[in-house]
């Protein structure tokens, strides 16, 4: 990412301090790993939050990093509006007098990242300051903003979503009977290394037959076989941002029960596809897709929610299923990806990844390797 993005990124989460409710939250701290990522730059080698991996301090005039001595060079070149502090004894002990040094009074916290003991720890020695310092839950504030990409990250994600592509094609030519998930598994996992990937979204699902009734399915030694569903799952990660894809496939083509499953997944991926638009709510969508699953009369075999948001997270805001409705923004890209899951016989599920437009979706996966149904 161009640096000149990031100082825009700041001024936006502050300028968000003043217009929400938190408007008397003086200080935010973040330590989830894509949301500091967004707001620095900074990419510690942990995937995961750790009190020496970095977390950030913002307030209205001041933009503190604070890591140990392991990550400073780093932080000190990627994150060039903070000021990079180093961790003497540990974040419990060192984070609450920077707090206290900023003039905080009010500290807003990620509350679906914090553990419990670090939570713990942490309040404890804020009750030894003066003036007394309270913690106010975010909410989800930075998550929202991210949600609405901007040019540079949409051409990041369009990379990644280019490269799946790819990988999906060269995946499905060489698929045989006989193959096992894990193979398959493991072949994906070699092209995205060898396509450029800095690493893939998620471990990838590959499930054949009656292991395709389970949505995240982990690739076993099971052999693919004839005239059966094979559910591939995957995404990669380039320049720090994912991709989501699923494709269902069989080896010498359906047989006339999943003809019709298919049929009906596509037909209920399409009609919700042809609702995307700027501000529609996300509800609509899901409601959509599932009204066709309904009719068609497997309801009950479509358990989870259409869509999920896409960015430095493979899974992050906005959700979109059948509760807490949210406006989807231009820029927003979200996964479109009904399912049918029958226990004991297999299931389908087709995926894409879709950028809000002005004139309605723009599909960033490649749509090959669809059936004509």
């Amino acid at each position: 990412m161009e640096k000149s993005i990031y100082p825009k990124r700041l001024a936006t989460l502050r300028q968000r301090m003043k217009e929400t409710s938190m408007e008397d939250c003086d200080t935010v701290w973040i330590i989830c790993p894509e949301n500091r990522r967004y707001l620095s730059g900074f990419e510690a080698e942990d995937t995961q939050f750790t009190e020496s991996s970095g977390s950030l301090l913002i307030n209205n005039t001041r933009s503190l990093l604070v890591t140990d001595s392991r990550y400073v060079l780093e932080a000190e070149k990627e994150a060039l509006d903070f000021e990079v502090q180093i961790l003497k004894q540990g974040l419990v002990e060192d984070l609450p007098g920077l707090i206290q040094g900023m003039g905080t009074k009010k500290l807003g916290f990620e509350e679906n990242y914090l553990t419990w003991g670090l939570y713990k720890g942490f309040t404890e020695k804020l009750k030894g300051l003066s003036p007394q310092v309270d913690l106010v839950p975010l909410n989800g504030l930075v998550e929202e903003i991210r949600e609405v990409k901007d040019e540079e990250e949409i051409k990041a994600i369009e990379d990644a979503a280019d490269l799946i592509s790819e990988i999906f094609n060269e995946i499905i030519a060489k698929l045989k009977p006989g193959m096992t998930e894990k193979e398959v598994a493991w072949d994906i996992e070699s092209l995205a290394r060898h396509g450029g990937a800095e690493s893939l979204s998620f471990p990838p699902i590959v499930a054949s037959g009656p292991n395709s009734a389970l949505p995240h399915a982990v690739p076993t030694d099971r052999k693919l076989g004839r005239k059966e569903p094979v559910i591939i799952d995957a995404g990669v990660r380039l320049d720090g941002y994912c991709s989501d894809m699923t494709r269902t496939v069989f080896l010498g083509g359906p047989g006339e029960d999943f003809r019709v499953i298919y049929r009906t997944v596509r037909h209920a991926q399409v009609a919700a596809l042809k609702e995307v638009r700027p501000l529609v709510d996300s509800t609509h969508l899901d409601m959509v897709a599932r009204e066709v699953i309904m009719e068609a009369g497997f309801g009950e075999y479509f358990g989870h929610g259409l869509g999920h948001g896409v960015g430095l997270a493979v899974h992050e805001s906005p959700k979109v299923g059948p509760r807490n409705p949210v406006k989807l923004r231009k820029g927003t890209v979200f996964t479109v990806e009904p399912g049918i899951y029958i226990p004991g016989k297999g299931g389908v599920r087709l995926e894409e990844m879709v950028l809000v437009e002005d004139e309605g979706p723009r599909i960033l996966t490649k749509n090959d390797h669809i059936y004509d149904l």
